[in-house]
Parts: structure tokens; C-alpha cells; sequence
């Protein structure tokens, strides 16, 4: 066989067989094939796509190629969850213990924030003390026993996509659903959960930029778990402002806080919710009515909080911070960021607010940059408020005046006003379930 036949085939519009899709992929892990040819192919499938099956098979080679985790030592439906990406997308550490408050077991692998999105990780180590280098043996040991852990990715999952991606990344190959929805699935399907719900984020601030791009990514992650015999399934959700109020580690770790405490904001809540009870289906603990009933009970009643103070616990953290946010790290200096002039705050450009609390010091430009937990943005005005001029628009945290100055400058550009209100943006605007079936959502809440 030769990588030269394979990218050929590919060029003229050809399915890949399994054997070719593992020559092309193994081979380049290996360092077999060169970069200029894996380039070859990842342009010819960036124009020509690839079919169901190819998707699939090149998931599983690309999952394959690392470790494959094994979690049959933990009892009962292992469920995790995932994200495309945003901003103050902190759902993680709100619908993953009201998950497990309902009985799931909410075993999850997450990675650090790059660029305008933040990482999960990130956020739980602003909690002080806390780790996620748990060993596996802790990991199954602290699921088995409370419901839910959250750590880091092994180096050694799924090597492929790594190698893969970096390639993407300087060959203008990014923007493929097949490419997108393998690189995502590999890991995910190596990481050994059962049941994976997949949130797909749309708008300014995330990757898929249209409500029909968002779903065709969905439906082609929960098909390649389907192939693979995984419940999978998927909400297409807005993010076309920031996800609540906070964006920056320990204040999205304080609102998350304040949101288990029921004193969190309506549009981060109803999310975490909906997440919530689809894992829950996901795991098999009822129909729809039935498991947002129970996220709903678990958020009321106490017991979602109660374990995530348990998680914190034993991860290492102090577990205070889930009764006292304040014990969090702050950052010694904020800035006021006022209106300009009266009117109704039309849209935001969350990339750029994404972007806004990197400068801040909240993020990462590359990915060995330190980051201040302490560091980012609480904002307080969002399209389709009115303003009047001198209204704080937000408030902007940081370690030093050149910081805000550099913060504020970004934050401001990323707003646009208009004179009379304007039509919002839906917060789940679909659902793909685990035979593909799109159930339309829309609506604001």
C-alpha cells in the first residue's frame, strides 16, 4: 500500500477502507509518512468529506493509537460529558454533581483552556489544593465511593489527534465536521465511559458559528457513538454571549458555587439543568420528565452542592469553598468598565470577551502560559438589556492597570448597542438523541 494511492483516492472523491484510513493515520504516529503527505490527505478530506463509515473507522484508529481506558471496575453507567468550547462555560462543575447527586457516575477527563475558551481544569485547581493528577486507581476509587471525579487527560490518550490536530492547526484543515467530530470522538471513546452527552456550542463564541453547523457536528459525533456502542447523544446550545456572568477560573468556580446555592443565574441554571437530566437519561435513570425532575430536586434540596464539596474534598481542595466562595482567590486590582452612551446592548462578541479575559491574565495564548486564577471578568449587562450611559457594563479583575487597560480595550470592542431592542438568541436550540433524531428546543427560558 501506498500513501500516495490513498491520498489519490481520496482526491477524486473515493471512500476510504478501514486498512487504508489505519495505513494513512498509524503510519504517521509512527513517522512513516511524512508531514507533507498527511497534509495531502487531510486537504483532500477537508474538500472531499468523508462518509459515516470513514468517520467512524478513523475515530477508532485515532482512539486506538494511545491508551484505551478501562473503567469496568466502576460500578454501575459510567457517564461523562462534553464541551465544543466558550466562554464562562463553567457546566462541568454544576451539572456533573447534580448528575451524581441522582445516582450517575460521572466519570470525566477534561483538558485546559487555549485561547478565548477556558478549561476545566484550570477552574478546579483555582480551588485551593485541589488536584486533578489523580492516579487511575484514586480515580475509580473516588467515583465508586462519591459519584463523580474530575481529572486530567492521560499524554497518552489518543496520540493521533494531538498530532493530527497540530497539523490541522497550520494547514487550514480545521473547519472539517469529519475532522472535527473524529478528533473530538477519539478521546472521548478512550477515555472508556459508557454514555457520553455531547454540548455543542454555537455563535460568536464558539467554534460552529450557524445553528445548522452545530447540528451536523452533533448528529455526526452521537452517529460515530452509535457505531461504536455508545449511548451518545447531544445538545446544540448558545453561545453567542457568555455562559452566566463570571468568566476567569476562581469566579466561575464561585458562581458555579452560588449556582448549586440556587442563587445562580437563569441562563447558566436552566443550561446545567438540561445537561443534568440528560446524562441522567443517558445513564438510564428515566425518561425526560422524570430525570429533569430529579436535576431539579438535587438542585433545590442541597444535595448537587453537597457533591461537589465532596469531589473537592477528595481531590485535595478545601472543601469550604463550597459553602464560603470568598475563601477563592481575588485579584488585587478591578476596573469599572461604564456605558458610553443610552441605549440596548445588541450582541457581543464572545470571542473577543473570550480574548478579553486571556489579556486579563484568565487564559492562555500558548499552551505552557501561566494563568492567575484570580483573573477575569464579571459581566453585568448582556444583549438585549437596556443601557443608559454611565451603567457598568462590567467588571473587569486583574494583577496589574496594564492588564485591565489591555482587558477593557478588548472588552469594549466586542460590544455592539442599537437604539431599540433586538431579538435574542435561543438557549438550546436542539437535541440529538442516541438514534439521531433531532428534537427542536428552541426556546428562551
Amino acid at each position: 500500500m501506498r500513501m500516495y494511492d490513498v491520498i489519490a483516492k481520496k482526491r477524486d472523491g473515493g471512500a476510504l477502507s478501514p486498512q487504508e484510513i489505519g495505513f494513512a493515520v498509524n503510519g504517521y504516529v509512527r513517522g512513516d509518512v511524512p508531514d507533507y503527505q498527511m497534509s495531502a490527505l487531510l486537504m483532500a478530506i477537508y474538500l472531499r468529506g468523508m462518509t459515516a463509515q470513514e468517520t467512524a473507522c478513523l475515530t477508532e484508529v485515532m482512539a486506538r493509537s494511545g491508551e484505551w481506558v478501562d473503567l469496568g471496575a466502576i460500578e454501575g453507567v459510567k457517564v461523562d460529558k462534553h464541551s465544543t468550547g466558550g466562554v464562562g462555560d463553567k457546566t462541568t462543575l454544576i451539572a456533573g454533581p447534580i448528575a451524581a447527586a441522582c445516582g450517575a457516575r460521572v466519570a470525566k477527563m477534561s483538558g485546559r483552556g487555549l485561547g478565548h475558551t477556558g478549561g476545566t481544569l484550570d477552574k478546579i485547581e483555582a480551588i485551593p489544593g485541589a488536584r486533578v493528577d489523580l492516579s487511575r486507581e484514586e480515580f475509580v476509587r473516588q467515583v465508586n465511593e462519591i459519584g463523580i471525579a474530575v481529572i486530567g487527560q492521560s499524554a497518552d490518550l489518543a496520540p493521533a489527534d494531538k498530532l493530527l490536530y497540530a497539523l490541522r492547526d497550520v494547514t487550514a484543515t480545521v473547519s472539517s465536521i469529519p475532522l472535527i467530530a473524529s478528533s473530538v470522538m477519539s478521546k472521548k471513546l478512550a477515555c472508556g465511559a459508557d454514555g457520553i452527552l455531547l454540548d455543542v456550542k454555537v455563535g460568536s463564541g464558539a467554534f460552529m458559528k450557524t445553528p445548522q453547523d452545530a447540528l451536523a457536528l452533533a448528529r455526526e459525533m452521537v452517529s460515530i457513538g452509535r457505531a461504536h456502542g455508545r449511548r451518545c447523544a447531544a445538545l446544540v446550545t448558545d453561545m453567542s454571549q457568555p455562559l452566566g456572568r463570571m468568566v476567569g477560573n476562581a469566579l466561575e468556580v464561585r458562581e458555579a458555587v452560588e449556582t448549586l446555592q440556587g442563587r445562580g443565574p437563569a441562563d447558566l441554571t436552566h443550561e446545567c439543568v438540561a445537561l443534568a437530566a440528560n446524562m441522567l437519561r443517558l445513564a438510564g435513570r428515566g425518561d425526560a420528565a422524570a430525570c429533569e425532575a430529579m436535576a431539579q430536586k438535587a438542585l433545590a434540596d442541597g444535595s448537587a452542592l453537597a457533591k461537589l464539596r465532596a469531589m473537592i474534598a477528595a481531590q485535595g481542595g478545601d472543601a469550604r469553598v463550597a459553602d464560603d466562595p470568598s475563601l477563592l482567590r481575588a485579584a488585587p486590582k478591578s476596573a469599572e468598565v461604564r456605558a458610553g452612551r443610552s441605549g440596548w446592548l445588541a450582541a457581543m462578541d464572545t470571542e473577543r470577551i473570550g480574548t478579553a479575559a486571556v489579556l486579563l491574565g484568565a487564559g492562555r495564548e500558548k499552551k505552557d502560559d501561566a494563568i492567575d486564577p484570580g483573573a477575569g471578568l464579571c459581566v453585568l449587562k448582556k444583549p438585549g438589556d437596556a443601557v443608559q450611559k454611565g451603567d457598568v457594563l462590567a467588571v473587569l479583575y486583574a494583577g496589574s492597570e496594564a492588564r485591565l487597560r489591555a482587558g477593557e480595550e478588548a472588552y469594549r470592542a466586542a460590544l455592539a448597542f442599537a437604539n431599540e431592542p433586538q431579538p435574542q438568541r435561543p438557549l438550546v436550540y436542539a437535541r440529538v438523541d442516541e438514534t439521531g433524531a433531532v428534537h427542536e428546543t428552541a426556546q428562551n427560558e
